[in-house]
């Protein structure tokens, strides 16, 4: 569903201006009293215009004690609250027009707010998240091993890493050290627990590295490094707006579960030269979801805290890029840097 019920609460002697905020963004609205001298207002606005409406509620009422805002998801609405041409609210004051592009695509977009709510639970370092990311990297070892690519499908679907990694390019997107902080936290203990049991794993079973599902995670090709901007694009879209967990899991887990869960079994079995070359899978993997993901971001409308740093966050990103690009060509050109 397209629309979205906002409930806002203000004081009473705010009441006016938050009543005037609500009709220049939503469509119908209703109010009402609630106990203590407060007032409620439950109004119906498109997802489209969610973003705005809360950015202009915290200008106004953030710091208030008495304020709140809560977005609710609408199964179903009748009459039917359709975008149309004939429909579009009219831009608020010094708001520049949105380009097709950006309408086109921000029409389905989540707010901002929504997509911190929705990262919030997978960056806490919890028993859960732990045992989910050693599973996830154990039933990925063991079906690449024995070359059975739905069982290394089955590991993608617990998607572990999904929440760190989305919130890493979230928070390069709009310039948050802080979700930064703990999304890269959160990330890097997670791939150290993937590789750790991994790697014991690899000491205690026999690992072959002819098996395709085991090579193909040793060979980084231009293919490889368009799967992974495809995965983080896609991966993007489909989050921001609302699909599955599990169905974005699998986008972004494509890329990384199986590289890192690869080179925890070749160094555990003594092969680490193999190892390594997973591991700079891993990376470039990595590094192309991030890239990916600004971009959709920012194509999606996602606002910038400060525009300077997100540009130059994602030029660094795409520095490195181009420097995994080099590393892969001039493997191609003249065989592998490292023997294998």
């Amino acid at each position: 569903m397209s629309a979205r019920l906002v409930e806002v609460f203000v004081s009473d002697e705010h009441i006016a201006r938050a009543e005037a905020i609500i009709q220049r963004h939503c469509r119908r609205y209703w109010q009402e009293a609630v106990p203590g001298p407060k007032e409620k207002f439950s109004c119906i606005v498109q997802k489209r215009y969610v973003e705005r409406l809360f950015t202009e509620l915290d200008q106004n009422f953030g710091g208030m004690p008495d304020f709140l805002a809560m977005v609710v998801e609408i199964e179903a609405l009748s009459p039917r609250l359709d975008e149309i041409t004939e429909s579009r609210l009219p831009l608020v004051d010094g708001e520049k027009p949105p380009t097709k592009m950006e309408a086109f695509f921000t029409r389905e977009r989540m707010s901002t707010n929504e997509l911190y709510d929705d990262i919030e639970d997978s960056l806490r370092l919890r028993p859960n998240y732990l045992l989910t990311v050693i599973l996830s990297a154990v039933i990925a070892a063991l079906g690449m091993r024995s070359g059975q690519t739905a069982v290394v499908i089955g590991a993608m679907v617990i998607a572990p890493l999904l929440g760190p990694t989305m919130a890493l390019a979230l928070a390069s997107t709009t310039g948050d050290k802080i979700l930064g902080k703990r999304a890269i936290t959160t990330l890097g203990v997670g791939i150290a627990a993937a590789f750790l049991i991994t790697f014991l794993l690899g000491m205690f079973i026999s690992v072959d590295p002819s098996v395709a599902e085991l090579r193909n995670r040793t060979i980084v090709q231009p293919a490889d490094i368009a799967l992974a901007l495809a995965s983080g694009a896609a991966g993007v879209l489909a989050f921001t707006q609302g699909a599955s967990l599990a169905l974005v899991g699998v986008m972004i887990a494509v890329a990384l579960v199986p590289p890192l869960s690869a080179a925890g079994l070749f160094f555990g079995s003594g092969q680490p030269v193999l190892g390594a070359q997973a591991l700079f899978l891993l990376l470039t993997n990595l590094v192309c979801i991030n890239v990916a993901g600004i971009f959709t971001f920012l194509v999606q409308g996602l606002p910038p805290k400060d525009w300077r740093m997100t540009g130059g966050i994602f030029a660094l990103w795409m520095t490195v890029l181009l420097l995994f690009i080099g590393l892969v060509g001039g493997w191609i050109a003249f065989g592998p840097i490292m023997p294998r």
